[in-house]
């Protein structure tokens, strides 16, 4: 079982940048697939990226795209996001997750993740 804490929230302007942290305890980040959601007030919670086992290979939502990076430091046992040229619809809670199953899922789905985060809320002002 894994243990997930995000942070780096934040009140950031259009056009700027944050990076959000999960960092992870009970077992190493590599036995994972690991991926960002997030929810805004009123809407469903949704896929933000993800990045593969042993972070061989990233996806990302299309409204992200160029935008956010997904990345993973081992030795510190944590995933981040770094999101630049920020927009107000961003905004929302983002979370992290970690998807123990087959490493054939495409881990797009919340449905596919075992484990979540308490979230981190990022405000983008315009």
């Amino acid at each position: 079982q894994v243990q997930l804490v995000e942070s780096g929230g934040g009140l950031v302007q259009a056009g700027g940048s944050l990076r959000l942290s999960c960092a992870a305890s009970g077992r190493t980040f590599s036995s994972y697939a690991v991926g960002w959601f997030r929810q805004a007030p009123g809407k469903e919670r949704e896929f933000v990226a993800r990045l593969s086992r042993s972070g061989g290979s990233t996806y990302y939502a299309d409204s992200v795209k160029g935008r956010f990076t997904i990345s993973m430091d081992n030795a510190k046992n944590t995933v981040y996001l770094q999101m630049n040229s920020l927009k107000p619809e961003d905004t929302a809670v983002y979370y992290c997750a970690a998807g123990a199953g087959s490493y054939y899922r495409a881990y797009v789905t919340l449905n596919e993740y075992d484990y979540w985060g308490q979230g981190t809320q990022v405000t983008v002002s315009s």
